[in-house]
């Protein structure tokens, strides 16, 4: 390669390209294409004594980088070489994915500058980086994340009782990383707090015994082990923002305005709308955010609603009806909550409301399909209760004159035409099939933006699956509440960098397919210091674009990946 100085005769000034010479493969004659434009040359002598010297000397550096990137590299092997046991000769390189978003909003730094004050010689932010890259691409223990930390290109050193040391310190500090990060994203990516969702769920342990934090409560999966409860709060956008752990025995409902609190005196947003299922429309809950000046938009029952409100919702007057069958209205109506006041007595007050009311035809014969299901569940309880006792599994609703124990649930037969299928009950249900309510303070918001406010709800529903499942955040190995803690936070990290790279692939493709694309970049050990690298795709490709990283090269030094490593943290 070489500089080439071309003179523009309109302007009189010298533009410069740097070219290389290849051979015509049909004329066999040796031709010039450019490689890089340069600029033009009474620019460069600004900032160069020799601007055509400089750049020869980068024509040389970049002819012989082009040079080893083309040269044919050759290894040894022996036939009947056999496998060290003891090695790990395949690495993983696609934690630098999660390592760039890791950086990026600066976890490196926090606990840099925390341990500063700390007499400890283990890094903190080796520990976090290896349990959070580890919950992501190989959910397990913390003695097993440890066991097996030299699957990826890093250098740590400590030892495994440093890593449970660690948790101590990650529950000390959960509250300013959460809000640091907090900051962090508002800065590089932007907080939409328009809406903010939340909602609860539980993670069992598997001890029989409780204690004072892990209690036995009503368990999402009907586990009968303790429990702890987490109420997480997310942004419009699907990243979450904060989360808090409960006893297990807490109702949910009483979680909101911790968590609330929290967020008022500490993140300093403004109003939000706050979304959220029924359970959290409670009359408690919607004084808070009236007194708090936030919003809020809640589901509410209709089958358990008052007649007025049944009457209204399936009435067909004053609906707007879609040509697919939709159909939705609303009204504004002035309506009592129970709350409790200062001297502890529960008391009725009244509130403006807005009430939307709509019928989807996919939620209909959703709910059609589940009533079949447990019909044929309770039909079954008729025929084999006549032979014994069995659990009823909720079916029992739709069976009268069914004779059972209260306290266990179990049915038993007294006669042989004890027990027949309602038909009065399933006729009254199904008259609400379809039908939702979503009462909202928001008077004056549209029907359409409060209903998409409200089915915005689906994405927090899946960020709990992601983490049982995905992650493998339950059940829980540690048993110290400042261990749980901690454990929760490196869950809860883990899930936030997964919704980063989801945002920033334009949510192409599902969480599940970029863990096992993170998982596939990976590279064997071969010889002379090289790793082959031989997984790619679009998936792949997404994710080097997103993070200016390079998988294509199908072999690297270890010099090489380091640097890629090393490049992911500035």
């Amino acid at each position: 390669m070489f500089v080439k100085k071309i003179l523009e005769k309109r302007t009189g000034r010298t533009f410069l390209t740097i070219v290389e010479g290849y051979r015509d493969p049909h004329t066999k004659k040796v031709k010039h294409r450019t490689v890089k434009s340069l600029g033009y040359l009474d620019e460069f002598e600004k900032d160069f004594e020799d601007p055509i010297a400089h750049f020869k000397e980068l024509a040389k550096r970049m002819t012989a980088e082009a040079k080893e990137a083309a040269r044919t590299l050759s290894f040894d092997f022996i036939a009947n070489e056999t496998i060290d046991s003891s090695a790990v000769l395949r690495k993983n390189l696609g934690f630098a994915v999660l390592s760039y978003f890791y950086h990026e909003i600066g976890i490196d730094r926090f606990f840099i500058n925390r341990q500063r004050n700390l007499n400890i010689k283990h890094s903190l932010n080796n520990i976090f980086q290896m349990l959070v890259y580890s919950r992501v691409l190989h959910p397990s223990s913390k003695k097993n994340s440890y066991e097996n930390m030299d699957r990826y290109f890093l250098d740590y050193n400590f030892k495994i009782s440093d890593v449970y040391r660690a948790l101590d310190f990650f529950y000390k500090y959960k509250d300013d990383l959460l809000l640091h990060i907090h900051e962090m994203i508002r800065m590089n990516y932007g907080r939409d707090t328009s809406s903010v969702y939340y909602d609860v769920t539980n993670y069992y342990f598997e001890i029989k015994e409780a204690d004072d934090f892990r209690k036995k409560g009503v368990s999402k999966e009907h586990r009968t082990t303790p429990i702890v409860q987490m109420g997480l709060l997310m942004d419009n956008s699907g990243l979450p923002i904060t989360y808090k752990l409960f006893e297990g025995n807490t109702n949910d409902s009483t979680t909101l305005m911790p968590v609330l609190h929290e967020l008022k005196d500490e993140y300093n947003f403004g109003r939000v709308i706050v979304v959220a299922d029924k359970g959290m429309n409670t009359g408690e809950n919607i004084a808070y955010n009236i007194i708090n000046q936030n919003g809020y938009i809640y589901s509410q029952t209709v089958r358990g609603g008052t007649k007025e409100l049944k009457d209204y919702v399936l009435s067909d007057d004053g609906y707007d009806i879609s040509p697919d069958g939709f159909k939705i209205k609303s009204r504004i109506i002035t309506t009592k909550i129970w709350i409790e006041n200062d001297k502890g007595k529960r008391v009725q007050v009244d509130i403006d409301q807005k009430q939307v009311a709509f019928y989807s035809p996919d939620y209909d014969k959703r709910s059609k399909y589940e009533r079949e299901k447990a019909i044929r569940k309770a039909e079954k309880l008729i025929t084999y209760s006549k032979n014994g006792k069995i659990s009823s599994n909720g079916a029992a609703k739709y069976i009268e004159s069914i004779p059972c124990d209260k306290k266990t649930g179990e049915i038993y037969d007294e006669s042989s035409n004890a027990h027949s299928i309602n038909e009065g009950k399933i006729a009254e249900e199904e008259k609400y099939d379809g039908y939702y309510l979503i009462v909202t303070s928001e008077l004056k918001m549209s029907n359409e933006d409060i209903l998409n406010a409200y089915r915005g709800l689906w994405k927090i529903e899946e960020t709990f699956k992601i983490t049982k499942s995905e992650l493998q955040t339950r059940p829980v190995h540690v048993s110290l509440r400042e261990h749980i803690e901690g454990h929760f936070l490196t869950c809860f990290v883990s899930l936030l960098l997964l919704r980063l790279i989801e945002n920033q692939v334009d949510h192409k493709y599902s969480t599940r397919k970029l863990i096992d694309a993170m998982k596939n970049i990976s590279g064997t050990y071969v010889d002379k210091n090289y790793y082959m690298f031989d997984y790619y795709d679009e998936i792949v490709g997404e994710l080097g674009k997103a993070t200016g990283i390079d998988f294509l090269k199908r072999f690297m030094t270890l010099g090489e990946i380091k640097s890629i490593v090393a490049g992911v943290k500035k």
